[in-house]
């Protein structure tokens, strides 16, 4: 089954065309069509075992780009679709 390449990471939203290594990568060192580098290496995600739900997902981006100098504002909106992503489709 070929594999359709996503324009967002479908674990944080973020816009794959950005990611400076070009995405995550599967287990046999291929680029990942669906997750960014952030969020996945070697076929395997990057988030503490915790993050295991949309929501402490949200909270874990939120954090992340508040860290990283984004204002609260700009990082709940960037991070106000995870629920709708493929990783956390219930």
């Amino acid at each position: 089954m070929i594999q359709k390449k996503t324009k967002y990471c479908q674990s944080c939203g973020y816009p794959l065309k950005k990611d400076k290594q070009g995405g995550g990568t599967e287990k046999d060192g291929s680029l990942s069509k669906k997750y960014c580098s952030m969020c996945y290496a070697n076929g395997e995600f990057l988030t503490p075992p915790d993050v295991d739900t949309a929501e402490k997902m949200q909270r874990f981006c939120m954090q992340e780009m508040r860290k990283a100098g984004y204002n609260r504002f700009f990082a709940w909106l960037a991070t106000c679709t995870i629920p709708s992503l493929e990783r956390w489709k219930k």
